[in-house]
């Protein structure tokens, strides 16, 4: 059912919208772009903007909407994804930030093509354009749109058109400078107005008889304030807890393998990181967004938990409504408006993310290894026009997004399918001197098609029947950990057969051992990166330790 937006609200969101565009363009206008800037920001970005660029292309509409709804269903456990990605940030900050700013890449599959060779540049390519087309933009563009139809009465297809033109032209104007700039008053909007809507939301807990957190407890399921859970556990939340197979030994296991592949070797978030202006600044910006990723669990899944205690009888089973209804009924006249801006932030900041990493990957990964000689306004143009067709063709998978049942397990069940190959190659790749060119393509092309392979066989609407989380009780993350497993075996048996690698390249891609992590350099002070990661690991043990 369509809502109504007023005249005050409509003015808000619509000065959002041409507010963003005009910083985005004019973010760069006075410059002659040079791919480097273009693709890269001119390599000058410093650990604040690298930071929350970072935060802001990961928090879509799908996570404002699709935690929201998980928080109604089964509580915080789904916050399990926020907290571990802080680990995976961690690893991109300390473990892989200094060999991709040493190397001077532009891309990750180039770094890939000095450890291993030119094969495995052209598959991580292929998956990286894969990822930003079918995760990241097109389930983007589709959550959006919905939400935006429920409570502001603008059809899906005229707010994906909307939505799609006006982030294209900025990000395909100004490049990773325009996005990266926008993203960071984005996650201003994005951090404002969900701490808004949880804030009022706490204060309407009184008018429900709510006043302690024992009466708010008494209102719950058993367990939807845990972090961690046990199957007992996950079945006292009903049928989703215990298919969502979000125990603490599949979420430790499983979300590793994910998050290697989501944050440390997709372009599309790690391309902020190739724009640092110096190390220290590459290592902290990750370093930096694992702060921010503390708080989703509660301004956007614990806001979910509180709709359960206050609108359970109008949301009923359509937990996808949790949001719209919490601002419908919570947010006054303008607001509403400002609430939009929030949404309009997470789905346009992702969708330029991914937009400009796709560009950089044609550009370069294809474009200038095809033609070496390609001059750099011909890059660009390249670059531009490969965005374009990016969008229009996430657009048209975009209308399919009517097929899922959760667009939230969607992205994340798509990135199972992908991510363990990507996640073993680029591990070892930096940790194990035996790791051969042969062992890494085929690693990458036989457990991309296991993946997608397994995919298909759980995904209902394509095998009819959930084979593997409901015939042999193997939920997505546990899926993941075991293609991981059988991935590092294939990983290790050819690169036994196959003669080792190049010593120069080993001495210049690889940690000499895991400690050396730690221990390489001197401490440096209070930009020291091991200081803050220390901090981070200390502040989730606290938190797991309150929450559990």
């Amino acid at each position: 059912m369509k809502g109504t937006i007023s005249l005050i609200d409509s003015i808000i969101v619509i000065s959002y919208l041409l507010g963003i565009l005009l910083i985005g363009v004019l973010s760069v206008r006075l410059k002659k772009l040079t791919s480097d800037g273009y693709f890269l920001a001119s390599r000058g970005l410093k650990w604040p903007m690298i930071g929350a660029a970072l935060f802001a292309s990961n928090i879509s509409t799908i996570h404002l909407v699709g935690l929201a709804a998980s928080g109604y269903n089964e509580g915080l456990v789904w916050g399990n994804f926020e907290w571990l990605a802080v680990i995976t940030l961690i690893l991109l900050g300390l473990v892989f930030a200094p060999f991709y700013f040493t190397s001077r890449i532009s891309t990750l599959p180039e770094f890939l093509e000095k450890r291993y060779g030119p094969g495995s540049r052209t598959v991580l390519a292929f998956i990286g354009i894969i990822g930003a087309l079918f995760v990241h933009i097109g389930m983007s563009l589709y959550a959006g749109a919905v939400v935006i139809e429920a409570f502001f009465g603008i059809d899906v297809i005229t707010s994906i058109l909307i939505i799609s033109v006006v982030t294209t032209v900025y990000t395909v104007a100004g490049g990773l400078k325009a996005v990266v700039v926008t993203e960071s008053i984005q996650t201003v909007f994005l951090i404002g107005g969900a701490l808004l809507l949880t804030v009022i939301a706490i204060l309407a807990l009184p008018d429900k008889g709510i006043h302690t957190l024992a009466q708010f407890k008494e209102h719950l399921k058993p367990g939807q304030l845990r972090m961690l859970h046990t199957q007992g556990s996950l079945k006292a939340l009903g049928e989703g807890g215990f298919e969502s197979g979000l125990t603490w030994y599949a979420c430790l296991l499983g979300y590793p393998v994910l998050g290697l592949w989501y944050w440390c070797s997709d372009q599309t978030h790690v391309q902020r990181v190739l724009g640092a202006k110096t190390m220290n600044e590459a290592q902290l910006g990750p370093l930096f967004a694992g702060f921010l990723k503390i708080l989703p669990v509660f301004i956007l899944v614990l806001p979910g938990v509180i709709g359960y205690v206050l609108f359970k009888d109008i949301i009923g089973t359509n937990a996808n409504q949790t949001f719209p209804v919490m601002i419908n009924q919570l947010l006054p006249v303008g607001l509403k408006g400002l609430m939009a801006a929030t949404l309009m932030a997470g789905l346009m900041s992702t969708i330029s993310a991914a937009l400009n990493s796709s560009a950089t990957l044609v550009a370069f990964d294809i474009v200038k290894r095809l033609n070496p000689a390609t001059s750099d306004k011909r890059q660009i143009l390249v670059g531009r026009i490969s965005a374009v067709c990016v969008m229009i063709l996430a657009m048209a998978w975009s209308t399919q997004g009517s097929h899922f049942t959760s667009i939230f397990e969607a992205i994340n069940k798509i990135a199972g399918a992908i991510a363990p190959p990507v996640a073993v190659v680029m591990l070892f790749g930096v940790f194990s001197k035996r790791g051969t060119k042969q062992a890494a393509i085929v690693t990458l092309i036989t457990g991309l098609i296991l993946g997608v392979t397994l995919f298909c066989i759980d995904f209902e609407p394509i095998s009819g029947y959930m084979y593997l989380t409901k015939g042999l009780h193997q939920p997505f993350m546990m899926q993941a950990w075991w293609l991981f497993v059988l991935c590092t075996i294939i990983y290790f048996t050819v690169s036994y057969l196959t003669p080792k690698p190049d010593p120069e390249v080993i001495a210049k891609y690889t940690w000499e051992s895991p400690l050396s992590v730690l221990t390489k350099h001197k401490f440096a002070g209070i930009r020291d990166p091991r200081l803050w990661a220390g901090v981070l690991i200390v502040t989730l043990v606290i938190l797991y330790s309150v929450f559990s």
